[in-house]
């Protein structure tokens, strides 16, 4: 049940009293309050297969930006330190489980092993197309999120690195440094930071952004009195059947009536060892996850975010004290947080276009392995192996590329040479 934690019902003394004590605010420390965790079933199948949903967008992406559409399995290897699977999973057994996306064929090396190359099947290439699609019309609101994902930081400066870890929560394109950042000369500049990395700065703050959406919200879901006072309460959820204990429930209405502060607005005067500050923190990351398409984002993402977003250490410690705003899925070897309030169950109140198109890659992927499972491509792949183990090797030829463990990502070990079997496959499908 949604509870509305500022007296919907009516204002008690309590809520009064700490009204009064405002001034004093500053003073007061940091209440030591624990609250349980509880799972919760139906929040957790929104992170159940999100992994390999990510790696295969990501190698759809990686395969259609090629030259020619076609790469060969060492080729991907290399980046797979991007795709989030088990060590111990080879990259070209996770491609064959979805053959109805990808395309495998082989082409021999100068010693005759057959070395395996992957494109996209039409079908697979038809939804990349809508994909593009989706990301042109909704260009405007993706740069938005970029932008406010910069303000959010103390001098609108983060690395690239970490601009990485949340793009695909985001909603940002597969090569958006391409698409937002450099096409944006006047919104984004790249500079080098005293770490020597790659950073991205954001030249001009747009105040019509600086809302937040508990802001934008608070029309509608706090009392007027309240928006007089600068307090604005969070929704809270908890999982079904959450006892929570009377001292607990007095510590959470308490909290929720401090004043709020915005998470774009300058924080320095805030005591970190305070309960205001703890809410700011709070409201930094509703935000945050505010800007994600799904409303989540896995935890080890944010943790290169304390010192552009201005937080005190252990500062994720927060989604522990507040189960009714946050919850934290253990699922799928990892912990994901996700923001209650956005889900009616399992289901996300709010699909951005990207969200739906993901859904439709993910229908893709679980027809494909299940028509594999059944055997429906064993033949096609042989026949494949049988044809291209044969075809000569053209002129124009390029060496083979090892990783420094290639042995444990590929099932191609070799120093032989390659031609680019691509144009040879272009009688067979049209994507080379």
């Amino acid at each position: 049940m949604l509870l509305w934690l500022l007296g919907r019902t009516g204002e008690s003394n309590l809520f009064f009293s700490c009204r009064l004590g405002f001034r004093y605010q500053q003073k007061c420390s940091l209440v030591n309050v624990k609250l349980k965790w509880a799972k919760d079933w139906e929040l957790d199948t929104v992170v159940s297969g999100e992994r390999d949903l990510k790696a295969v967008n990501f190698l759809i992406s990686l395969i259609a930006s090629a030259p020619r559409s076609c790469l060969p399995v060492y080729h991907l290897s290399r980046s797979r330190g991007q795709l989030g699977l088990p060590h111990d999973l080879k990259l070209s057994t996770f491609i064959r489980r979805y053959p109805n996306i990808f395309h495998e064929f082989y082409t021999p090396d100068s010693g005759g092993t057959p070395v395996p190359w992957f494109q996209l099947t039409p079908e697979a290439h038809g939804l990349q197309q809508e994909e593009l699609n989706v990301l042109q019309q909704n260009h405007t609101d993706i740069q938005n999120r970029l932008c406010k994902l910069l303000m959010l930081t103390r001098d609108r400066i983060l690395p690239l690195q970490t601009i990485d870890q949340l793009k695909w929560d985001l909603g940002l394109p597969y090569n958006y440094q391409e698409l937002l950042i450099l096409k944006s000369p006047e919104l984004f500049s790249l500079i080098r930071l005293p770490d020597d990395r790659t950073g991205v700065k954001l030249l001009l703050w747009d105040d019509h952004l600086a809302v937040s959406e508990l802001q934008k919200n608070a029309a509608l879901l706090q009392k007027e009195e309240d928006l007089k006072d600068g307090i604005l309460s969070f929704p809270v959820r908890f999982t079904r059947g959450f006892g929570l204990k009377k001292k607990c429930m007095r510590w959470l209405e308490e909290w929720q009536s401090l004043p709020y502060t915005s998470p774009y607005s300058d924080s320095s005067h805030l005591d970190p060892r305070t309960d205001v500050s703890e809410k700011r923190i709070v409201g930094v990351f509703h935000e945050l996850l505010h800007l994600t398409v799904k409303k989540k984002t896995e935890r080890k993402n944010v943790s290169n975010l304390r010192k552009p977003l201005s937080l005190p250490q252990k500062f994720t410690k927060v989604f522990e004290r507040h189960p009714g705003i946050f919850y934290i899925s253990k699922k799928s070897d990892t912990q994901n947080v996700i923001l209650r309030e956005a889900f009616e169950g399992k289901r996300l109140l709010y699909e951005h276009p990207i969200v739906q198109f993901r859904e439709k890659l993910t229908s893709m992927m679980s027809k494909g392995f299940l028509d594999r499972s059944r055997g429906n491509y064993k033949s096609s792949v042989a026949g494949d192996l049988a044809e291209d183990a044969g075809a000569a090797i053209s002129d124009d030829q390029q060496t083979s590329e090892q990783e420094t463990e290639a042995f444990m990502f590929s099932d191609y070990d070799s120093d032989g040479t390659l031609d680019d079997p691509c144009w040879k496959k272009k009688g067979k499908s049209s994507q080379c």
